[in-house]
């Protein structure tokens, strides 16, 4: 059991370094290595043809994404542990664990306590290829921890928190104790358009869309995941 156990959890670390290529476009697309993932890929999974139409990634894309989830971990689902461990090798300098807790709820679209192949390419579906309002969109839903509609000022604290925790001392050297407050607090200057005390998605998207330097700063999410 503990094998099995350990060769799913390196098998999903090879899936996040496949992953990591695919998303950064160094994904080997030479003819000997589509014939290799042909070869490799020894069956569809049931449902692809409607994923194809339901994301925006390609037939072989998802056989590749397929043999990296299921063939190296037959149980086909992934654990919020399992999902920390290997989001936590990419960020080796800082504490990852809460900023993945709160990745993996957004992905977990089902609330089901795990993540199925559906789930994880649909949501990378919209992050990666999906429009500026989708990407806005899921966004807005990861932020949205008590997932009530809204954005209050402490579920902006916790992800700020988690997200310089995350990022370690290294990539803040001069982090003041204040600076997430200082975060959340410029956050809502300039999202919470009629000053309630909260953030709607209508705000959000809006503001968003109004600035050039955060709509560049959506991109972490493309350089992260």
């Amino acid at each position: 059991m503990a094998g099995c156990a350990k060769r799913c959890k390196q098998g999903l670390v090879k899936f996040a370094l496949s992953l990591h290529k695919l998303v950064t476009g160094t994904l080997n697309k030479d003819k000997a290595d589509d014939d290799l993932e042909m070869t490799m890929v020894c069956h569809r999974p049931e449902g692809l043809d409607q994923l194809e139409a339901q994301t925006n990634f390609s037939k072989r894309e998802l056989q590749v994404l397929y043999r990296g989830f299921k063939n190296e971990c037959p149980s086909g689902v992934v654990n919020e542990d399992t999902f920390k461990q290997i989001y936590s090798q990419f960020f080796p300098h800082g504490d990852a664990s809460t900023y993945a807790h709160y990745l993996f709820n957004a992905f977990d679209a089902g609330h089901t306590g795990s993540i199925k192949f559906e789930d994880f390419v649909t949501a990378l579906s919209i992050l990666l290829r999906g429009s500026v309002t989708e990407k806005l969109q899921w966004t807005f839903n990861l932020y949205d921890i008590n997932r009530d509609g809204y954005i209050n000022k402490e579920e902006m604290t916790d992800i700020v928190r988690a997200i310089y925790d995350m990022m370690g001392k290294y990539t803040y050297p001069a982090l003041k104790t204040d600076a997430p407050k200082q975060h959340v607090d410029a956050f809502f200057q300039k999202m919470d358009k009629n000053r309630d005390g909260v953030v709607t998605l209508d705000e959000f998207i809006l503001s968003c869309q109004e600035d050039e330097n955060i709509m560049r700063s959506l991109q972490l999410f493309e350089n992260v995941i």
